[in-house]
């Protein structure tokens, strides 16, 4: 199997060629913009699957193939878990959200090897998404979780969570009043869950909630640290892949 990656951010291209190649998968090819795109498709055959970023240095990618002709299916690899979700699971081989967790990825080669994709044509509906992109899915988001406290009940609104994060196979909601309450989710039903206006992932074990953070300072390894008001108990990094998206959400 040959495939191309498409992204801007060269470690995480450079990560994902190495994850994929402890999967037994050749990457012939890493693109990092539209135009290198549009000239290298121009020039050779497609391969059997592009991982693709949606938003490239000068442009969003969609724009590759209003270019050039491509048929080969097609992984999202895509920092806005927030927009077109259901419409990637549907018209795609499958998305993998940054920064890209080894299993997942191993789930969606799966999935394109049962699916036996390179005997069809690519069904995306570029259009469709690119509109989802521009106008997010209109949806009602969580406005409060639950958590069990001994034999009752708290109802902990989601405007007075600091955080959710996972720790030792739990999740947690770290609230206002500076106390942290296990809940019956995962950190991946969540991203359904939560309003991308107010919350972010930041990494692979902390949610954030805008209107909580107190100060953001530079990090090792162009990486930033976030403090929030109250939530104390754990260092929260932003990973390096996740820089560039947590800045353009905090405009």
């Amino acid at each position: 199997m040959k495939t191309v990656i498409i992204e801007d951010e060269k470690p995480a291209a450079r990560r994902l060629a190495r994850l994929l190649e402890r999967q037994g998968v050749a990457v012939e090819h890493m693109l990092h913009s539209v135009s290198e795109s549009v000239s290298w498709f121009a020039q050779h055959p497609g391969p059997d699957l592009i991982f693709l970023d949606i938003q490239l240095s000068d442009g969003l990618s969609f724009e590759i193939f209003d270019a050039v002709p491509v048929k080969c299916p097609i992984i999202f690899t895509t920092a806005f878990d927030e927009y077109a979700l259901q419409a990637f699971k549907l018209n795609s081989i499958d998305y993998l959200l940054k920064p890209i967790d080894e299993e997942e990825l191993e789930a969606a080669l799966e999935k394109f090897r049962s699916l036996n994709p390179v005997a069809r044509p690519l069904q995306v509906d570029f259009e469709d998404i690119r509109k989802l992109l521009v106008h997010p899915l209109d949806r009602d988001y969580k406005k409060r979780f639950t958590a069990r406290v001994g034999q009752h009940l708290k109802i902990i609104p989601a405007d007075e969570v600091e955080c959710f994060y996972s720790e030792n196979k739990g999740t947690y909601a770290a609230t206002t009043d500076g106390r942290s309450y296990l809940l019956d989710t995962t950190l991946e039903h969540l991203q359904e869950e939560l309003s991308p206006e107010t919350f972010f992932r930041v990494s692979r074990k902390f949610y954030v909630h805008i209107d909580h953070i107190s100060d953001i300072v530079a990090y090792s390894n162009s990486r930033l640290k976030i403090k929030l008001k109250r939530f104390r108990e754990q260092e929260i990094i932003v990973s390096r892949e996740r820089v560039r998206d947590f800045k353009l959400w905090l405009e």
